[in-house]
């Protein structure tokens, strides 16, 4: 069976895309559920990553769960009893967005059209939105009678605040790309034609920077929501204490003083 996640590596740049166009990517067995997680977990071991950007292949970004497969009980979820769904769940979706909120590469989802469902959580997963004029969202799991199963109601109160969290969850209203903007779900909206162009330019200003440093920087950001004040400082002098003694810091300081372009090992 073909990959669902299609690799491409361009420098620091890993690109994957979702690529089940004849399905809208929809995220509807194990078997993609455990490939998403493994080559996560790949990225995540190869420190010539700096930037990983998320996509769509055809018209949608992904449209989250399959609902023919899950009314003919052939995907990850329902199963034939309550506890082997749980179970299920446990496996496979659960275990994308514990590797996509643990992974520390900065990940940038390219929306390249509708994001529904999981699909919209599997964005929020990511560290930053990029949408095309085309793309819309819905938190629609109230649609089809179910739950965000999938994390989502951790992951989009974090990215939009719970009152409009909540509003998109309960109602399972489709919004469009400038309201995704103007709510902060995305960071901006672009031409459908110039997605790509746009999201690779702003992986390229992140790849320049230290690799090792821009994962602690993730790192710090991500779980700087789960401390005190007084604990994330900790870890903050902690970390830094560590990028301190790294040769990216040395030669960072050694280009600004030099007045030249410094060039990272990831060391």
């Amino acid at each position: 069976m073909q990959d669902f996640l299609l690799y491409e590596k361009s420098g620091g740049i890993v690109t994957l895309t979702m690529n089940r166009p004849d399905t809208r990517n929809a995220l509807s067995t194990p078997e993609i559920c455990s490939e998403f997680v493994d080559r996560l977990k790949s990225i995540e071991s190869d420190p010539s990553v700096n930037v990983i950007i998320l996509t769509g292949a055809g018209p949608a970004f992904c449209a989250g769960g399959d609902i023919k497969k899950m009314r003919d009980r052939s995907g990850f979820a329902p199963m034939k009893t309550i506890i082997d769904t749980r179970d299920s769940y446990r496996r496979t979706i659960h275990q994308v967005a514990k590797m996509l909120n643990a992974i520390e590469v900065p990940m940038i989802a390219a929306v390249n059209g509708p994001a529904i469902g999981a699909g919209l959580d599997i964005a929020c997963m990511c560290d930053m939105r990029v949408a095309a004029k085309s793309a819309k969202f819905a938190e629609s799991f109230i649609k089809v009678g179910i739950i965000p199963g999938d994390g989502g109601a951790w992951f989009l109160p974090r990215v939009i605040g719970l009152s409009k969290a909540s509003e998109l969850a309960f109602t399972g209203d489709i919004i469009d790309a400038d309201e995704a903007e103007r709510i902060g779900l995305v960071s901006r909206v672009v031409e459908d034609s110039e997605l790509m162009n746009t999201v690779r330019e702003l992986a390229a200003r992140i790849a320049a920077n230290p690799g090792r440093t821009l994962r602690i920087t993730k790192r710090l950001i991500r779980d700087s929501s789960l401390l005190s004040l007084d604990n994330h400082l900790e870890m903050a002098g902690a970390f830094q204490s560590i990028v301190h003694e790294t040769e990216d810091h040395v030669e960072a300081l050694d280009a600004v003083l030099q007045k030249r372009k410094p060039t990272f090992r990831n060391v």
